[in-house]
C-alpha cells in the first residue's frame, strides 16, 4: 500500500499552487447540480444507447441509435424524483427502481425502448421491492423480492418483463435474508439469520426443499457470489478460518472450501465479477489506498490493460457491455475528475467519445486526495484521506472533519463533490477509516462492537489531533461534519470533546440510541439481534448506551450545530434530529434546523441539496471561514 512520508515530509512535499481569485470561484450548485448527460449505458444487442438528463429538473432516461445523430427519445417522465440508477434487459426493454418521498419502498419500473408508458410492475402502497438477481442469461425475467406478505422479510417472485406478471417461486419462511439463483435462473441457495447466527441453506432441485448446510455467526462471512458456468460449484466471499475475506470455490451441497481464488493479507478481497459472455470469473477486486483489480483470465487483463494504455492518469471502470462483451462504456475518473463516458468497440480497438460529466468542474482546479496513516491512542494504525485546498500553504488551516456513514463501510479513493466543494472553500477535509470500517478484516471490524461513542471516536479525535500536531490544522477552526453514523459522530463529538470542534453539521444522524433502535424499518428487525450485540442492547447495556447518545448528554455541546433531516426518513426517524434541537434550543445553542417533507435519509432531489449546501457554506464560513477571521 502506498502511504504518505512522516507528516512534516508530506508537508513540505506539496508545494503551493497558485491561489484563485474570488473572481475564479466555482458556484456551489455547480458541485451538486445534475450532469447535462451521464448514466450512459448500452443495450444487450449493441444498437442502441441509453442515458440520463435532466427534464423536469429530474434525471430521466434517453435513448438514440448508437452512433446516430437522432434527436434521443425520452421513455421516462418522472417529475417527483429522480431516477438513481438502471439497467438493459436484452435489446428492448430498461428496468429502474423509484420510491415515493424517500420512503425507500422502492418500486420496479419497466419501460420499452421504444418509448409508451413506463409500467410500475409492483404497485403496492407500502411495499418494498428489492432486486434478488437480474438473470442476464434471460432478457425477458428477473427474480424480486417483495415484503407484501409480512413486513419484516421477503418472498420471491418471478416477474415476466413483457406482460408484467408476477409468480412466487419461493415464500420465505421469516427467517431468510438472502437469496440467490444459479446461472439457469434456478434458486438454488439462501441465507437465514436466528439474528446472530447465519445459517446456509442449499438444494439441487429448485422443487425440492432448503437444507442447512453451514452455519456460523454474523462474524463469519460466507457470501455467495455466483455459480462456475456449469452451476455445479460456487465462488464465495469468506473469512471463515481466517481474518481477511477472500474469494474461495466451495461444493454448494457441503459448503466445503474446495480452492483459494484469491486472497490478501492487508486487505478484504471485495468481490469477484462474471464475464457472461465467456462464462467465467473474470477478476476479483479489493481496495487499498485505491480500488485494483486481480485479473483471473487473461481476456480481462488484455481489455482492461489496452483500455488503461488509451486513458493513462485515469481509473478505468466498465459500466455497461453488450451480451457478447464487444461493446463496452467506459468511465474515466480520477480523484479530481467524474470525468469522460466513452463507448469502447473492442474489435475495431476504438474508443469513441461519449461526453464529459461534468465540464464545468475543471480537472485542474480540483484538489488532489492523498492517503494517509497514523496510529491511534492505542497503537492501532487508521488510514484514510486528506484533501488540502489549492493555492495555499498548508499550515494552520481551517479543517472539515468528515467522518463517514454506515458506520460499517469505508471511504475510498475518487472524486467525491462534497470534498472538492470544501476544498474549493479554503478547507482541508479529513476522512478517517476509523475501527470497524469495512474491507480491513474481521479483527479490524471487530475492534467497532459497542465501540459507537468509545474507541471509533477516540479515532476520529486522534485523527484530528494528529493533524494539529502536525501543523496543518488551525486548532481553533475544526469542523465536524458527516451523514447518518457520521451525523452521530459530529454529534457525539460535540458531546464527547466539546473545546475541539468550533462547530459541526450533522445531516440525518443518529442522537438517541434507545429510540433510534426502537424505529427502525420492519425489514431490519431480522437484524436487531445482531445490532444489539454490535452496538449494545437497550436493557443489558442501558448505561453504556446512555452515555454514547449525544441526545442525553447535550448539556456538554458548546459549539452551534447545522442540523438537517428528511422527513420521511425511515432509517433515522425525524425524532432523532428533533431531540437535538430541543435539546439545544433550551440552551441558547445557534442550531438552525433544515427539514425536507419529500426526502428520506439524505437529500436526492436537487433543489434540496442546494439548499442545504447553501446553508453549509454559509454556516461553515460565518464559524471557521474567511468570516471568522
Amino acid at each position: 500500500m502506498n502511504r504518505l512520508l512522516p507528516c512534516a515530509g508530506f508537508v513540505l512535499s506539496l508545494g503551493v499552487a497558485s491561489p484563485a481569485s474570488s473572481a475564479d470561484a466555482i458556484a456551489m450548485r455547480d458541485f451538486f447540480r445534475h450532469p447535462d448527460r451521464a448514466y450512459y449505458r448500452i443495450s444487450g444487442d449493441g444498437k442502441t444507447l441509453s442515458f440520463m438528463q435532466p427534464w423536469e429538473r429530474r434525471m430521466n432516461i434517453y435513448v438514440q441509435p448508437l452512433g446516430s445523430n437522432a434527436e434521443p427519445v425520452r421513455v421516462t417522465s418522472e417529475k417527483d424524483r429522480d431516477i438513481p440508477d438502471y439497467f438493459w434487459k436484452g435489446a428492448d426493454r430498461i428496468v429502474y427502481t423509484k420510491d415515493f418521498g424517500g420512503d425507500e419502498n422502492d418500486h420496479v419500473v419497466v419501460v420499452d425502448r421504444k418509448g409508451g408508458e413506463p409500467k410500475d410492475v409492483t404497485p403496492f402502497e407500502g411495499v418494498k421491492a428489492q432486486i434478488i438477481d437480474p438473470l442476464v442469461e434471460f432478457p425477458g425475467r428477473m427474480l424480486i423480492g417483495l415484503n407484501k406478505r409480512v413486513k419484516e422479510v421477503f418472498d420471491v417472485y418471478e416477474l415476466d418483463l413483457a406482460s408484467g406478471k408476477l409468480t412466487q417461486v419461493a415464500e420465505n419462511p421469516g427467517n431468510i435474508t438472502s437469496w440467490g439463483a444459479d446461472h439457469a435462473g434456478r434458486l438454488r441457495y439462501a441465507i437465514a439469520t436466528d439474528g446472530v447466527n447465519q445459517t446456509y441453506l442449499y438444494r439441487d432441485d429448485p422443487k425440492a426443499a432448503f437444507k442447512p448446510v453451514l452455519t456460523t455467526t454474523f462474524r463469519d462471512n460466507f457470501s455467495p457470489q455466483f455459480f462456475t458456468a456449469d452451476n455445479r460449484k460456487l465462488y464465495v466471499a469468506s473469512n471463515i478460518g481466517r481474518d481477511k475475506v477472500a474469494i474461495v470455490l466451495v461444493d454448494p451441497a457441503t459448503a466445503k472450501e474446495e480452492e483459494v481464488v484469491y486472497g490478501r493479507d492487508d486487505v478484504d478481497v471485495d468481490g469477484v465479477v462474471w464475464s457472461k459472455a465467456r462464462k467465467r470469473a473474470a477478476y476479483a477486486g479489493y481496495q487499498t489506498w485505491k480500488s485494483q483489480r486481480h485479473y483471473l483470465d487473461d481476456d480481462a487483463r488484455q481489455l482492461f490493460g489496452r483500455l488503461e494504455e488509451k486513458l493513462a492518469g485515469y481509473e478505468v471502470t466498465v459500466q455497461s457491455t453488450t451480451d457478447d462483451e464487444s461493446g463496452l462504456i467506459v468511465a474515466a475518473t480520477n480523484d479530481r475528475t467524474q470525468g469522460t463516458r466513452y463507448f469502447y468497440d473492442r474489435k475495431a480497438d476504438h474508443l469513441t467519445k461519449l461526453g464529459d460529466v461534468t465540464p464545468w468542474l475543471p480537472e485542474a482546479k480540483m484538489a488532489a486526495m492523498k492517503p494517509i496513516e497514523f496510529k491511534a491512542r492505542d497503537g492501532l494504525i487508521l488510514h484514510g484521506y486528506l484533501t488540502l485546498p489549492n493555492g495555499v500553504a498548508a499550515n494552520k488551516l481551517p479543517v472539515i472533519v468528515n467522518p463517514h456513514g454506515g458506520p460499517w463501510f469505508r471511504d475510498g479513493w475518487g472524486f467525491n463533490p462534497e470534498v472538492q466543494f470544501l476544498a474549493s472553500r479554503g478547507y482541508a477535509v479529513l476522512q478517517i477509516n476509523y475501527r470497524g470500517s469495512t474491507g480491513y478484516g474481521r479483527k479490524f471490524w471487530e475492534s467497532s462492537f459497542k465501540q459507537w461513542g468509545f474507541a471509533m471516536q477516540d479515532d476520529i479525535t486522534d485523527g484530528v489531533e494528529w493533524l494539529i500536531r502536525a501543523g496543518i490544522a488551525d486548532p481553533k477552526r475544526v469542523c465536524i461534519y458527516g451523514g447518518s453514523y457520521g451525523g452521530y459522530a459530529t454529534l457525539e463529538g460535540l458531546v464527547k470533546t466539546p473545546d475541539l470542534y468550533a462547530c459541526g453539521v450533522d445531516y440525518v444522524g443518529v442522537s438517541n440510541l434507545f429510540t433510534f433502535m426502537k424505529t427502525i424499518p420492519p425489514y431490519w428487525k431480522p437484524f436487531l439481534a445482531m445490532m444489539h450485540e454490535m452496538v449494545g442492547d437497550p436493557e443489558k447495556d442501558r448505561e453504556h448506551l446512555a452515555a454514547a447518545s449525544p441526545a442525553l448528554n447535550a448539556d456538554r455541546i458548546k459549539a452551534p450545530l447545522l442540523i438537517a433531516q428528511g422527513a420521511r426518513d425511515p432509517r433515522v426517524n425525524k425524532d432523532e434530529s428533533d431531540q437535538m434541537v430541543a435539546a439545544l434550543k433550551k440552551r441558547g445553542i445557534d442550531v438552525p434546523y433544515i427539514v425536507k417533507d419529500n426526502e428520506g435519509h439524505g437529500f436526492h432531489n436537487e433543489e434540496n441539496q442546494f439548499a442545504f449546501y447553501e446553508a453549509m457554506e454559509k454556516f461553515l464560513d460565518k464559524y471557521i471561514g474567511k468570516r471568522a477571521n
